[in-house]
């Protein structure tokens, strides 16, 4: 297959939906030679957080000299950005090889009379036969959707279950309490395996610590009080971390938001246990370096100034709060938010956390069946400022944005992530002119 050719069959795919389930995935890979198994995984699950600290963790075993394979999802811009290898998407005609691969095995499932795989199922095996056959030492794997049943979960062993925060999120799938949530995400937790999980709420952390124990899983709490934060500002972080006797000072990070400083700390955490374990070795300049120079499209990202353009892919209400708390830090005279969000997502709340920061809303809406219809989000809008102007399409948005905004303002898109490529392109381009 050619590489346009791939994505078509593969996007074509979404026709199935999203399965829960790891009995078609097996089978898949099965039939490509089972290419997810020998390889050492570090597993990232949980609500929010997951892809910033895959990325701290892929960047800082990078800077140690290993050949790391990162992958997640979804992707902002580029489709190959969801399979990595020391940050280098895997090229196009390598894409088309192994989904020409992976569809003969999905076409002998189908012929054996069993349900086609869907989309994730089959990126998923994709990116299984890139890792395989390119022989890296470490797979940074994110999680789709929960953990338990997700497709990623096919991994009989890894070298660390790491768990970011847990919120309600995907309730309708996952559960309705923190408990029910927090078990799915446990999933996760490898026999005789090592967790790593951010600092939860104690309904989250009682039952992480159940599943941990259950599995005879040795569990890690990312120790939130040896962080001291020095700084943060729109420029970025710094901050000291001690942890098994061993002291950071002054550590610093580029991505914005207070948040991601806990997401560096829990990748620190990570690394240290595994070196306490013979896994890895890194040197202090090599995390420094790691830590220093990841990056994260569309996490607090600040795209143009004069205005201020900054781009966030919150879409949750935890996502939004801390969203919210982190717009705080910049200095601008009016705030320009663009918003879209899914109609499956606790919309009304998220758009109370930020429509009251803004002086003029510009409502959008992504091209998916999941959308919330920009007209339906404009009434909702409305109900907390007068100031609302509706654009259908995100370039429309953009460009609606950039005209409202005087060079002291600032402009703010977020409420789904599946909108921020989009916008980071138009933005971009618009600006550039």
């Amino acid at each position: 297959m050619k590489y346009e050719e791939a994505l078509a069959y593969i996007n074509d795919k979404e026709k199935y939906g999203s399965r829960l389930g790891l009995d078609s995935i097996r089978t898949l890979l099965k039939h490509l030679g089972d290419p997810h198994k020998g390889m050492n995984y570090i597993h990232v699950g949980g609500t929010n957080g997951k892809g910033s600290t895959s990325a701290y963790l892929a960047q800082c075993l990078k800077e140690a000299g290993y050949r790391t394979g990162l992958y997640t999802s979804p992707y902002l811009e580029r489709f190959t950005e969801r399979i990595q290898i020391n940050g280098e998407d895997i090229p196009q005609e390598i894409l088309g090889e192994i989904t020409s691969k992976v569809k003969a095995a999905a076409d002998k499932m189908v012929q054996s009379g069993l349900e086609h795989p869907t989309t994730f199922e089959l990126v998923t095996a994709v990116g299984f036969e890139y890792f395989s056959r390119t022989a890296v030492d470490f797979v940074i794997l994110e999680v789709g959707l929960g953990g338990r049943f997700d497709s990623t979960n096919v991994i009989e062993s890894s070298i660390a279950s790491v768990i970011t925060t847990i919120d309600y999120d995907h309730t309708d799938v996952l559960g309705k309490t923190l408990a029910e949530i927090a078990y799915q995400k446990a999933g996760i937790i490898k026999e005789n395996g090592l967790v790593i999980s951010y600092p939860q709420e104690m309904e989250a952390e009682q039952v992480i610590r159940k599943v941990a124990d259950e599995y005879n899983a040795d569990y890690v709490k990312m120790p939130a009080d040896n962080l001291d934060l020095k700084s943060s500002t729109y420029k970025g972080s710094v901050f000291d971390f001690e942890y098994k006797g061993i002291k950071y000072q002054n550590l610093k990070i580029e991505m914005l938001g207070e948040y991601q400083i806990m997401n560096a700390t829990l990748a620190i955490t990570t690394l240290i246990e595994l070196k306490d374990r013979g896994f890895v070795e890194f040197s202090e300049e090599q995390l420094r370096n790691g830590l220093l120079r990841t990056r994260w499209k569309g996490r607090l990202e600040v795209i143009a100034i004069d205005p201020i353009f900054l781009i966030d892919g919150a879409h949750n209400l935890q996502g939004v709060r801390l969203l919210a708390k982190s717009v705080e830090m910049f200095p601008y005279k009016r705030l320009i938010l663009g918003i879209s969000v899914l109609k499956d997502k606790d919309y009304t709340h998220m758009i109370e956390k930020l429509v009251p920061l803004a002086s003029e809303v510009v409502v959008t809406e992504v091209s998916m069946p999941r959308k919330l219809a920009a007209e339906l989000l404009g009434e909702e809008v409305r109900k907390l400022t007068p100031n609302v102007h509706v654009e259908k399409t995100l370039e429309g948005a953009v460009r609606k944005s950039i005209e409202l905004a005087d060079k002291d303002d600032m402009i703010l898109f977020g409420g789904s992530l599946y909108m921020i490529g989009e916008v980071r392109y138009h933005a971009i381009n618009l600006l550039s002119r």
